[in-house]
């Protein structure tokens, strides 16, 4: 409202659509989790979308006064068609975009807002539901819009991130590293990731730590100090814990019954 600066963030459970009318800065800096950050000086006529669960922040010194329209969607809404699955998609960031039939799609529900005492409420009702197919024409790449199973996570991302626990089964993985392989936040990832696997990702790589170490234990001429060395553990102490928190036993007593 005023040619001062300022600063924003918004992280929720809903979708968050911005149409930019007027939006001028002669600096700034603007971020959407997922993508690289903008200082795009001018995004008048320009499209943002955020997804549920992502960061969205930034900052702006504005050039002219700011004309904007934010919608707040709610992925299990009421207005979306059942067949999309709308609440099952991921979708993906967009940060300073252009789309004519989305533009005119959100100017059209912007103006029976602000004209709710004239307009019938089916056609409000009407171009939210257009605006849900809109929002997943654009989300584009068709390996997003592969329908999530019950488990949480499509097939492509349950296989990717699985394979890359296993490939690096004695590192630290981030969080961030896993999440970026299935394209999706951190916050989306670690729920879907929860609900397929049946444990968080920090626990399940714990436990394929141990898995691996099982196969190792079998061979009797390595030592149980280089097997814990070599699945990712700094020293016996800590591997022996691990494995006796997650099997009731330590590796030399397991190493035992093998015979």
């Amino acid at each position: 409202m005023r040619h001062t600066p300022f600063e924003y963030g918004f992280r929720a459970p809903w979708h968050l659509l911005i149409a930019a009318e007027v939006a001028e800065r002669y600096d700034g800096e603007s971020f959407v989790e997922g993508l690289p950050r903008s200082t795009l000086r001018d995004f008048t006529h320009k499209l943002t979308f955020v997804p549920a669960g992502h960061d969205f922040r930034g900052w702006q010194r504005p050039r002219a006064l700011t004309h904007t329209t934010y919608f707040y969607i709610d992925p299990r809404g009421p207005l979306a068609d059942p067949a999309l699955r709308f609440e099952e998609i991921e979708f993906k960031p967009r940060l300073f975009f252009y789309d004519h039939d989305l533009w005119q799609t959100a100017l059209k529900l912007r103006s029976v807002i602000e004209n709710a005492d004239t307009v019938h409420r089916q056609y409000a009702e009407a171009l939210g539901i257009v605006l849900t197919h809109e929002l997943v024409r654009i989300n584009g790449d068709t390996e997003l819009q592969e329908p999530v199973n019950r488990g949480g996570l499509a097939c492509w991302q349950q296989k990717r991130v699985a394979a890359y626990i296993e490939e690096h089964v004695a590192d630290d993985i981030p969080l961030a590293t896993l999440a970026e392989l299935a394209r999706l936040s951190q916050y989306h990832f670690s729920r879907s990731f929860k609900r397929f696997f049946g444990m968080p990702p920090h626990r399940y790589h714990a436990t394929r730590r141990i898995e691996r170490a099982k196969q190792l234990l079998a061979n009797r001429e390595r030592s149980v100090t280089a097997i814990a060395l070599e699945v990712g553990f700094s020293d016996t102490s800590t591997f022996t814990t691990a494995f006796h928190r997650l099997t009731g036993e330590t590796p030399s007593h397991y190493r035992r019954r093998l015979d």
